[in-house]
């Protein structure tokens, strides 16, 4: 399921993680590669190799917040990859709900739902 995910994200060079950060920074400014990291349970050591890659592909830029930290923010061309991101992701997303019996979708969405809380 996720290679498949991954092969789709693949086609517009992205990766699941890089995929994930995109939509997690567009939700909710002013993050910082802590706070991300945290939320996404990444070590420092995986974050700061996945920040530099989004923010060589132009991605992504560090904007300072106050001496210490920096604000993690979409470039324009971040934004436009998102569009790709979100499509990709919501029709994935539909295709394995299609995958699932009509009779057992109604129990099926609300059960996932409460797992994830």
């Amino acid at each position: 399921m996720m290679a498949e995910l991954a092969e789709r994200l693949g086609k517009v060079d992205l990766r699941i993680s890089d995929a994930t950060v995109l939509l997690l920074v567009a939700d909710r400014a002013d993050m910082t590669s802590s706070e991300i990291g945290k939320m996404l349970d990444i070590q420092r050591a995986n974050m700061v190799p996945l920040l530099n890659r989004l923010e060589a592909s132009g991605l992504i830029r560090r904007e300072p917040i106050d001496r210490k930290s920096q604000a993690i923010v979409l470039t324009d061309e971040g934004r436009k990859r998102l569009i790709d991101v979100r499509r990709i992701t919501e029709t994935f997303e539909a295709d394995l709900l299609a995958r699932i019996p009509d009779e057992h979708r109604d129990h099926f969405v609300p059960a996932l739902q409460a797992l994830i809380g």
